[in-house]
């Protein structure tokens, strides 16, 4: 183990219902040592690539991914920096942001965009406005994408990029950084390319410099967070709590059974995970609708199907018949914005 890194801590084989009665600040996690690392330093040799002289973005691990106004690192949720919280964000949230190597490059890459930023003032930029809007827009706590549209990259969930400028900006510089893109082809045709080569000529103009801002700040870090894992979990769920009647939940339960005494048969959302290329496919030639949009509604489909904790007991082919149905209706919600489960 390398020095500095994260000791075997005595929490480790605690139950959930005494691990979460622990404070963030006392798990004593660190970054060096841990997956983290690596890919950290494989985003430091992205910006070496792309030419970056004298700037590095830094981390430091705090509650949630983000990136505070005006400083030039950013935050990674702590469970990432270890196999036992990670198995806990899951079973609390049915999801772990950032727990692949790609998804977590995809979102390093993002966060980095936004120390970029902050670190040159780009957003202050009138070139930077006409491109993107204006830095000042308020947040929206809900926004109605628009899966169609090609005016925006793709790299986050959920058509991120229209969210805000800021995360046009930011998700545009992950799509240009990100080794081997070929944005320009991906992209040719597209309105968004104009962004990709804006930002590209950028890069270029600033990448050789020291940038005028230079933070060490690390607000939220994990030594400060008092509250118990139980308590960030309440908040969070909370946050996250969906409002309104789930309308598709109906045809979910047609498909698939309740829990109960069914428990051998295979979990819903297993069954789709095994067939979801086939069903992503076969839903985007019969709709006409981007591969990523299928995707997209179907990924949200398994994460309801687990929260529900749904089962397949009937035959594959009728799971597969209802399941492309079902699939059909949650995409079509998604284009027009009103899917039950969308969120983010």
């Amino acid at each position: 183990m390398k020095r500095g890194a994260n000791r075997t801590p005595e929490w480790v084989e605690l139950p959930d219902e005494e691990l979460l009665d622990l404070r963030l600040c006392d798990l004593g996690l660190r970054i060096e040592g841990t997956p983290l690392e690596e890919r950290l330093q494989a985003l430091h040799q992205e910006f070496e690539r792309a030419g970056f002289r004298h700037f590095r973005p830094y981390a430091w691990l705090s509650w949630d991914w983000f990136t505070p106004d005006g400083v030039t690192g950013f935050s990674i949720p702590f469970y990432l920096a270890h196999p036992r919280l990670v198995r806990l964000e899951r079973r609390q949230m049915f999801h772990v942001e950032g727990g692949t190597r790609e998804s977590c490059m995809k979102l390093l890459r993002h966060e980095a965009g936004h120390a970029v930023d902050n670190a040159w003032r780009l957003h202050r930029r009138r070139s930077w406005r006409e491109t993107f809007g204006p830095w000042s827009t308020p947040y929206l706590s809900h926004y109605a994408p628009r899966p169609r549209s090609r005016d925006f990259v793709l790299n986050l969930d959920y058509w991120y990029a229209q969210s805000h400028p800021a995360e046009d900006w930011a998700e545009t510089f992950a799509v240009w950084l990100r080794p081997g893109s070929r944005w320009r082809r991906a992209y040719a045709g597209w309105p968004a390319l104009h962004k990709l080569e804006y930002v590209d000529g950028l890069m270029r103009e600033i990448r050789e410099a020291k940038p005028p801002v230079r933070t060490r700040e690390r607000p939220d870090s994990l030594p400060r967070l008092r509250i118990t894992l139980r308590e960030f979990y309440r908040s969070k769920q909370r946050h996250y709590a969906e409002e309104g009647h789930r309308i598709h939940d109906r045809y979910l339960r047609r498909v698939f059974s309740e829990p109960g005494g069914q428990r051998r048969g295979e979990t819903a959302a297993a069954f789709l995970r095994r067939n979801r290329q086939d069903l992503r496919r076969r839903i985007a030639r019969l709709s006409g609708q981007h591969p990523y949009v299928v995707d997209q509604a179907l990924h949200a489909m398994i994460t309801r199907c687990r929260q529900l904790g749904l089962r397949r007991t009937g035959s594959r082919q009728d799971a597969l018949i209802g399941s492309a149905i079902l699939l059909t209706l949650v995409t079509r919600s998604f284009l027009s914005g009103s899917s039950p489960w969308y969120r983010r």
